[in-house]
This record gives C-alpha cells, sequence and structure tokens, in this order.
C-alpha cells in the first residue's frame, strides 16, 4: 500500500524505541517478504523509521507487531495506515432487472428488519418461560390418563405424576401451573358442594405441591363445573335456570378453601355476575387478602371448549351454558366485563388462545407445529398479555430454553 512520506512533528513525553520498531516491521508474514515504504518521523528529538508491512486478508489475523499505543499511533499519523479488507463488492442483480431511480424515500423500514442481528435488536415483543401457566389435570388415580382430545395432555394422578411434570416445568423455568380436577362421579351434586371440601381433590393437591415446592405459584379454578351433577358452572333451577346469586355463594366458599390449602391466586371462570368482588370480599374477611383474583373476565360460549370438557369429564348434562357465558359475536360486552371485573377487585383478567386445532395439524404435517405454537404465544403477548395459560407451557418453553421438543 502506499503511504506517505510528508515529515509529522509530535511532541511526547516518552521516547519510542526506534530498534523495537523497525525489528517488528520488518517481521515476515507466512514466510514471504513484505514490501514496505518508508517515511522519517520526528517524535520529540527522537527520528525514527516506521514501515508499513501490508499482509493478507483471507481469514487469517493479522500478526501482532509487538508496538506500543503510543508507536502505533505514531505511524497512522504518519500516514501509514496498516493494511485492511477492501470494501465488499456491491451484490449484482440478475439478468434483467430493469434499472430504475431510487424512490425518494426519507424512512425504509426494511432497514431495520435487513439482518437477523437487526430484527433482534428492534423485536418489539419477547416470550420467556416465566410468561407461562401450565394447565394441570389431575384425578384421584396413580396413572396418568391420556385426553384423546388433547394430544399430549394427561389426567394426572396427584401424588404421583403431577409432581413428575411440575418438576419438568419447574427445570425449563415455568413456575406457576393452574389445576383442574376430574372429580370421581360419586362426588357430583346438584349444589357442588365437595367444590369447598378441605379435603378435597384440589386443596390436597395444593398443600402436597407447596410442601414440595414452597416457591411454586399455584392458581386453582373457581367454578362449579366439575362438581356439580349437571354439567353446569353453576346450580340449576328445576326449570333449567342457572341461579346467580346463590352460585356465587358457593363459589365464595371454594375461593376460601383453596386459599386455606395455600392457593396463590384464585380464577374464578363461571361467568357469574358480580363474583368477583363477592370472592374478594370472602378472602379478605378470612384474612386472604394476599390471595389474588384471576378472573375469566371474557368467556365466550364456545365450541372450542369441547376438548377441555373432555378432559374434565364436564359437559353440560342438558342445554348449553349461553345463559351465562358470552356470545361470541359480542366485542363490547366483554368490555364491559373487564371493566366491572377490574371496578370489582380483579388483579388478573384472563382470555383465551388455541391448542388441540395446532397439536393435530402439526401430527399431520399441515404445519410446522413448533413454529406456529411459538408464533400463536407471541401473538397473544403482542396483543398486551402479560401471562398465557397455556398447555404448550413446556413444550415452549424447552423450545425457548434450545431443547428438542
Amino acid at each position: 500500500m502506499a503511504a506517505s512520506t510528508m515529515p509529522y512533528t509530535l511532541t511526547m513525553p516518552t521516547t519510542i524505541n526506534m530498534n523495537k520498531v523497525n525489528a517488528a516491521l520488518d517481521l515476515n508474514f507466512n514466510n514471504k517478504k513484505k514490501t514496505t515504504t518508508t517515511t522519517t518521523t520526528r517524535v520529540g528529538l527522537t527520528t525514527f523509521l516506521v514501515k508499513a508491512a501490508s499482509q493478507s486478508h483471507n481469514g487469517v489475523p493479522a500478526t501482532k507487531l509487538g508496538l506500543t499505543n503510543a508507536e502505533c499511533e505514531a505511524a497512522i499519523v504518519a500516514g501509514n495506515v496498516p493494511d485492511a479488507p477492501p470494501p465488499p463488492p456491491k451484490p449484482a442483480a440478475p439478468a434483467g432487472t430493469p434499472v430504475v431511480p431510487s424512490l425518494p424515500l426519507t424512512r425504509r423500514p426494511r432497514r431495520n428488519r435487513s439482518s437477523p442481528v437487526l430484527r433482534a435488536s428492534f423485536q418489539e415483543t419477547t416470550i420467556s418461560p416465566a410468561n407461562f401457566v401450565y394447565p394441570l389435570f389431575i384425578h384421584e388415580g396413580e396413572e396418568d390418563t391420556p385426553i384423546g382430545a388433547m394430544p399430549g395432555c394427561y389426567r394426572l394422578g396427584w401424588r404421583h405424576g403431577l409432581v413428575d411434570v411440575v418438576a419438568q416445568a419447574r427445570d425449563v423455568g415455568v413456575n406457576s401451573i393452574v389445576l383442574f380436577p376430574k372429580v370421581p362421579d360419586g362426588l357430583k351434586t346438584p349444589t357442588g358442594d365437595e367444590a369447598y371440601n378441605d379435603d378435597g381433590l384440589v386443596p390436597r393437591t395444593i398443600r402436597l405441591l407447596k410442601d414440595k415446592y414452597p416457591d411454586l405459584v399455584i392458581y386453582t379454578d373457581v367454578a362449579l363445573d366439575p362438581y356439580s351433577s349437571d354439567g353446569h358452572d353453576g346450580i340449576v333451577r328445576e326449570d333449567g335456570v342457572i341461579m346467580n346469586d346463590e352460585t356465587v355463594h358457593q363459589l365464595c366458599k371454594q375461593a376460601v378453601s383453596q386459599a386455606r390449602a395455600g392457593a396463590d391466586v384464585v380464577s374464578p371462570s363461571d361467568m357469574m355476575d358480580g363474583r368477583v368482588g363477592a370472592i374478594r370480599a370472602a378472602l379478605d374477611a378470612e384474612g386472604f387478602q394476599n390471595v389474588a383474583i384471576m378472573s375469566y373476565t371474557a368467556k365466550y360460549a364456545s365450541s372450542f371448549y369441547g376438548p377441555f370438557r373432555e378432559a374434565l369429564d364436564s359437559n353440560p348434562r342438558f342445554g348449553d351454558k349461553k345463559t351465562y357465558q358470552m356470545n361470541p359475536a359480542n366485542y363490547r360486552e366483554a368490555l364491559i366485563e373487564a371493566r366491572e371485573d377490574e371496578a370489582e377487585g380483579a388483579d388478573i383478567l384472563l382470555v383465551s388462545g388455541e391448542y388441540s386445532m395446532i397439536k393435530v395439524s402439526g401430527s399431520q404435517n399441515i404445519i410446522d407445529e413448533e413454529r406456529v405454537m411459538m408464533e400463536s404465544l407471541m401473538c397473544l403477548r403482542r396483543a398486551g398479555a402479560d401471562i398465557i395459560l397455556t398447555y404448550f407451557a413446556l413444550q415452549a418453553a424447552k423450545c425457548l430454553c434450545g431443547e428438542k421438543r
């Protein structure tokens, strides 16, 4: 490379070792003789010769010359710039590409998407295992029973399989779960009294998990349908009407029983009017001011609940749930429900996502299950969700941690 030979006067508090500079710059690179240019440089009272060695840049790191920072800077000031790779060539367009003037754009958003590093730098929404709450189905048996309509999900034995799955989830950063019980038919009644039995399946399970994992955050479902012989979320009058206030009375007893067992968050999913405020008052009256309420605030009378009801064996014995769950066509009504729940003291508001259709489509190679799973979860975060109750929690957390599914 060419270098300037114009003298440059530089005052420095130290004297540069001329022999050291010459010896260093006379080194060969890969046993090849380098071409050098010389320049006379004045530093204080010392004159020395700087030899700039040109080196190849085929991926081999440059040899260190043993110069001090001051000596390197002096060489640059004198115009002896070290060799470096040339600018990258401009990629060629394919043959036939029209030659057009650049559009007069002051802003091109694609610039911030031009490489993986830039895309990661400007990503607005992130997701981590800490955002997941893992729904787990439990039953009184010792064996884990697969749920046909929900591939990958099981009714877990509360003393064995459940503990193992919780341990797996914690290993990948999921430390929040929500429990859904499959109650024996012999314990179901029209008024769902088993829901607030302190020695029932859910309270026992909470106590077991809290004993083993004290820092585990446990959410519970507050609703009568798993305990109702009618399969509804409330007490059914003889004319088929779901009784609101009487049901709320039962729900308050259920929530207090769960809090007494050690639940961190109780989650009414029944859609009775006024239940959040009543549950808050009941919890506070029993000294559970620190137990939070997650309200299933906009629960639609949706056909998508079919797999879930199979898991709980809680399909209505007659009729449907349209008099208390919402019309899927309504969004203003959902906002009304959300405002009411917030005003009554809900700490968290809950909405729904999808699982079974993704699993089935993935098993038939219609979609890339892992990619669609992560995209659907990211979309919920993008929409504003802080936490996500998802049956994908364990699988997604393993993906985020770099494990293969």
